[in-house]
């Protein structure tokens, strides 16, 4: 957003048109708009680690979803860092493992990859 916002006031700056600085401060109430979400998210982020610091690293690890997020279309984080060797690298002898040398992950297995 910051690239849009130069790139409005440089041509704003060149051509004069008031147009430009219209649309800029739309982009900058939006901008705005969204720092609110984000200073809520990490509030939310932070209030979830403080009461359940257990659940906290179940979401982060992408094992559940974090709270908010809907249920019904959560799929789990790869916990292979979504590389398969058997799948993405073609390592044959690795059949039944992931890059991380555990057996696949939930989300591998649910995927259907294995």
């Amino acid at each position: 957003m910051g690239n849009a916002a130069m790139a409005l006031r440089a041509a704003h700056v060149r051509t004069g048109a008031d147009r430009y600085s219209g649309i800029a401060a739309e982009l900058k109430a939006l901008v705005e708009r969204v720092r609110e979400l984000e200073d809520e998210a990490r509030s939310s982020m932070h209030e979830l680690h403080s009461a359940d610091p257990e659940r906290f690293i179940r979401c982060r690890d992408g094992h559940e979803p974090w709270p908010g997020e809907i249920p019904a279309g959560f799929i789990p984080r790869h916990t292979c860092k979504d590389e398969c060797l058997y799948h993405d690298r073609e390592v044959l002898e690795a059949i039944m493992q992931c890059t991380c040398g555990r057996p696949p992950c939930q989300a591998c297995e649910i995927g259907g990859k294995l």
